[in-house]
Order: structure tokens, then C-alpha cells, then sequence
């Protein structure tokens, strides 16, 4: 007989333990890039997890239905506070992508990368199965997709916008598109790339080409992928050992505390500590499409799906990043990196995710006592 509390047991606590244990080795990679201090990003972080963790468990208290009823409206809402950012958003680093509220500086643009799924999910779920192959059910969900994606575009952030087209893009996949669409659409973008270059702003293309031959100007532009290949590989099988990394102590590795933050863990951890990373990540997004491929509503299940490849698009895109397998394009990996709004949308994808869990686990509980 279990001694848990009937509504503590409901909570989705094997999910939360994990977690826990990813936050709890960013923070402690966090505190030592600040060279064993808690202060500023090690403490801000632990307080942040908490805080969102709080959140993902209201949420998954909250009905699927609740967040089907609302998938349009939020997408609305976040569109119109995309618009106002270019209308009076703050410019900060050459970009412009928040809203002032005095009370914190609102990006609403990491909003648009759950709600998007959402959104499209919610398109598609409601398409009758036969219209599924039709013009019809191609040209909604890519207006849906196009119009956030360009608004963030031109702020500029193209990391942000590629996980919004991602993230939608993904959802038309799953829900069944004909895949000689996505094939044909594959191949006119990568005929269009060079023209679609010339577009970039200069430190953007200055990114895609230090990517391809970053030792081209190592003390430049490739400065951030050529230091943090060095971490990497300077951290051999078992790591230089906890607060003994030169990179990011010297200073030799940018924004080892964000988003090179994988960089930092590598030179003190090693081989073992990133292999282990990696690992507890798998079993976070197996959880996920286990979720996915349980539910038998169609929302339930493009929404799971769709929620747990963004948080896949993170971790894959920055994991790529620092080991100069993709250009530099300003993407954290979650609960390591430190920054609190890429945390939030992770958290909010988890959270709608648990919610469907217990969706789930509450239909097979009534069709065992059915």
C-alpha cells in the first residue's frame, strides 16, 4: 500500500527528479564558471528552476481541452505583442526584441515557440481526415507559421525564428502531409540559399562563413567556435576536474556561462560528463514521445509530439553550435545555459506535455475500472 497522498502521486514526479538532476549540474557548472562563486548566475538559475518548476506542475493540472480552447487565442495575443515590438520595442545589441513593463523586459518571441505548436496542432485536429492531402490544409498552417516567423526575422533573431518555422513544420509532418511536399519545398530552399544570403545582415553571413572555415579568422568571428573546440577537446575522457577549467576561468571561452555553456561542463567534466548529458536528455524526450504515441486524440498527440522536438531543436541545435557543427545562432541549452527565457518556453512545453500525460494515465485508470 503506498504512503503517498492519492493527489501527490498524481504529480509527474520521475519526470521532475530528472529535471532536477539536469538544473542541478547546470548550476553546478554555473558556479563554476563564475570561479566558485553562487553569484551572479549560479543562484539566479537554482531560484528560476524553482519557480518554473512550480509553473509546469500548475500546468499539468490544467485539461487538454483547456489548451486546445486556447490555442488560438494565445497565438493571436503573442502575434500582437510581435508587432509591438517593432512598433515600441527596446533595442538592445543591435536587435530588437523586447517589450519594457518596468517590471521585466518580456521576449515574445520565445512565447511564439510553444504556441505555434499549439496553433497548428489545433488547425489540424480540427480538419476533417479527408481534406488532409488538399491545398487546404497545406496553405492555414503555413500562414500561421510564415507570419511569426518573419516578424521575428526582421528583429533580428534567426534562431529564434528557425525554431518557430521548426516547430510548426514539424506538426505538419506528424499530422500526415504528403511527403513529397516537404521533400519538393527542401529542395527550392536550398535553391534559394544563395539568394536568401544576400538578404542576412553582415553578422549574419559573417556566422554561415566562419562556420564553414572557422580557423579562417580564429582571433575574429570563428574566435567563439575555435575556443570552444578547444574546451572541448582539452577536457579529454574525465575532464580537467570540478573548477579546474582554464577556457572559461581565463576567459578564453565567450559566453561560456550561456550559450557555450556545454564548452564549459566538457573541459571539467569530460567525455563522461557530456555522455551522460546527452543521456539523461534521451530519456527526457523518449518520456515525450511516449506521451505522444499513448493519446488517442489528435490534438493531444501532434501537441506532445510537437512540444518535445522544440525542446529536441534546442539541445540538437546548441549541442551543434558549440562543436562547430552549425553556425553560431544564439541557441541555449536547456537548464544548462543561463538565461531565464528559454527556461520558461522549455518549461511550458514540459508542463503542456505532463498535462497530456496525465490525460493518459487518468483514461487508462477509467478503462481498468471501466
Amino acid at each position: 500500500m503506498s504512503m503517498v497522498p492519492p493527489a501527490l502521486a498524481d504529480y509527474p514526479w520521475r519526470v521532475m527528479a530528472l529535471l532536477l538532476a539536469i538544473a542541478g549540474f547546470g548550476t553546478i557548472v554555473l558556479y563554476s564558471a563564475a570561479t566558485g562563486s553562487i553569484f551572479p548566475w549560479a543562484a539566479n538559475q537554482a531560484i528560476r528552476f524553482c519557480v518554473f518548476s512550480a509553473m509546469a506542475l500548475t500546468l499539468s493540472r490544467i485539461s487538454v481541452d483547456t489548451f486546445a480552447r486556447f490555442a488560438f487565442p494565445a497565438y493571436a495575443a503573442i502575434l500582437i505583442a510581435l508587432v509591438l515590438v517593432e512598433l515600441i520595442g527596446g533595442v538592445a545589441g543591435g536587435s530588437q526584441r523586447w517589450i519594457n513593463l518596468g517590471f521585466m523586459q518580456l521576449q515574445p518571441s520565445e512565447f511564439m515557440k510553444p504556441a505555434i505548436v499549439l496553433a497548428v496542432a489545433r488547425f489540424y485536429a480540427m480538419l476533417p481526415v479527408g481534406e488532409i492531402r488538399r491545398w487546404n490544409a497545406i496553405w492555414p498552417a503555413l500562414a500561421l507559421i510564415g507570419v511569426p516567423w518573419a516578424l521575428v526575422l526582421i528583429q533580428p533573431d534567426l534562431g529564434t525564428a528557425t525554431m518557430i518555422a521548426a516547430g510548426g513544420v514539424t506538426v505538419m509532418f506528424l499530422a500526415g502531409l504528403p511527403l513529397r511536399l516537404f521533400i519538393g519545398t527542401g529542395l527550392t530552399l536550398a535553391a534559394i540559399i544563395p539568394i536568401a544570403f544576400s538578404f542576412l545582415h553582415d553578422y549574419q553571413q559573417k556566422r554561415v562563413l566562419i562556420f564553414m572555415d572557422p580557423e579562417s579568422d580564429p582571433l575574429g568571428a570563428g574566435y567563439h567556435i575555435s575556443q570552444s573546440k578547444i574546451a572541448i577537446g582539452s577536457g579529454g575522457v574525465f575532464g580537467k576536474g570540478f573548477l579546474n577549467g582554464t577556457q572559461s576561468h581565463l576567459d578564453y571561452l565567450p559566453e561560456g556561462h550561456t550559450d557555450f555553456v556545454f564548452a564549459t561542463m566538457a573541459e571539467e567534466w569530460g567525455l563522461v560528463g557530456g555522455v551522460l548529458l546527452i543521456l539523461a536528455f534521451c530519456i527526457l524526450f523518449r518520456w515525450g514521445i511516449r506521451v505522444a504515441m499513448r493519446t488517442t486524440d489528435k490534438f493531444a498527440r501532434l501537441t506532445a509530439a510537437g512540444l518535445i522536438t522544440t525542446v529536441f531543436f534546442y539541445v540538437a541545435i546548441n549541442l551543434m553550435m558549440v562543436m562547430g557543427l552549425a553556425p553560431v545562432v544564439g541557441i541555449p541549452l536547456p537548464f544548462m545555459s543561463y538565461g531565464g527565457s528559454s527556461m520558461l518556453t522549455v518549461m511550458l512545453c514540459i508542463g503542456i506535455v505532463m498535462s497530456i500525460d496525465r490525460s493518459n494515465r487518468r483514461g487508462q485508470n477509467r478503462g481498468n475500472w471501466g
